[in-house]
């Protein structure tokens, strides 16, 4: 069985740990950037992992919008709070992100099938 929500966050992490262990001062910074943009500010941590997935649907990132689903799930957001946002993402990116919304929908099943497994 396929486990889609692992095999992502493995590959993630084996990257970035090899991307970051070449020590790039700049790349290190952008990845400090942007952990430090989305952590409690003036905005809430759930508003701005919203504001992420909208910006990545917009984007057509399936890789940006798998970690904000993740991120947004981790943070106890609802399906509807994030389906709510993947609509406004589709409707200000236009018919073309509809398969990164097909994909979206998927991987949040995914994350939900996870934690269902673990309590199971």
């Amino acid at each position: 069985m396929s486990e889609p929500v692992k095999e992502f966050n493995d590959y993630r992490e084996k990257m970035n740990d090899k991307i970051l262990g070449d020590n790039n001062k700049i790349i290190k910074r952008i990845f400090n950037l942007d952990t430090n943009a989305f952590s409690e500010g003036a905005l809430d941590v759930k508003t701005k992992e919203l504001l992420g997935l909208v910006a990545s649907t917009v984007l057509r990132c399936d890789d940006c919008i798998k970690y904000h689903l993740e991120s947004s799930y981790n943070n106890g957001l609802s399906k509807e709070q994030v389906m709510e946002t993947l609509s406004i993402a589709t409707l200000v990116g236009g018919t073309i992100v509809i398969p990164h919304l097909r994909r979206a929908y998927e991987y949040w099943e995914a994350l939900e099938a996870q934690d269902e497994t673990k309590q199971g």
